[in-house]
């Protein structure tokens, strides 16, 4: 995939991620026991897990952008992923749990791991269950270009918000066999797209 420049300081709007975006998934952090995080916290958050990311084999980058009126290309989503095997920590915060199913098609490389889709926060509550819906798009992209049969994403268990907007977007959650008896739940709820 080419990489494109960002906008330029000039633009009428700020460099990319903008931090009125919200990501619709998030890595455990010492962000996740604040209760609202700053603009700038989540922004640099967010460039954290992508430098950290970047360096996985398989990464993948995409990103929307639309012309300004000004004639100014300006960013207005991305979103990220990279293929994740069975014993790899990016299963940490399920507290063991990883479904049989999931660890066979991770031996073959059929699992791709969304790291972070980041959308004006419009996109989250409007027109979830679209096909047009930016989100869907990006998430579809992704997972066809990597040939991948199924995505998975983790999510901060107290992070309602992101959850129902993934789940608005295609995705299931699968809880852990037993979950309602589990004295408590882990930290993370693992979600799949297929």
């Amino acid at each position: 995939m080419a990489a494109r420049p960002a906008p330029s300081p000039s633009s009428d709007r700020p460099p990319f991620p903008n931090p009125s975006a919200t990501s619709a998934l998030s890595a455990p952090s010492a962000l996740s026991t604040s209760s609202t995080p700053s603009p700038q916290a989540r922004s640099a958050a967010f460039r954290r897990r992508l430098a950290g990311a970047m360096r996985r084999p398989g990464f993948e980058l995409l990103v929307a952008e639309t012309t300004r009126l000004s004639g100014a290309t300006v960013l207005t989503a991305c979103a990220y992923g990279f293929p994740v095997p069975g014993d790899d920590p990016w299963w940490q915060g399920l507290d063991g749990y990883r479904p049989a199913n999931l660890l066979r098609l991770a031996a073959p490389g059929d699992l791709f791991a969304i790291g972070d889709i980041l959308v004006e926060r419009r996109v989250r509550t409007q027109d979830q269950s679209r096909d047009w819906n930016l989100a869907r798009r990006l998430q579809k992209r992704l997972l066809s270009d990597h040939t991948a049969l199924v995505g998975v994403t983790l999510v901060d268990r107290g992070d309602t918000d992101t959850f129902d907007a993934l789940l608005s977007w295609g995705w299931r959650w699968l809880p852990p066999a037993g979950a309602r008896e589990a004295p408590w739940p882990a930290a993370r709820r693992l979600l799949v797209l297929r």
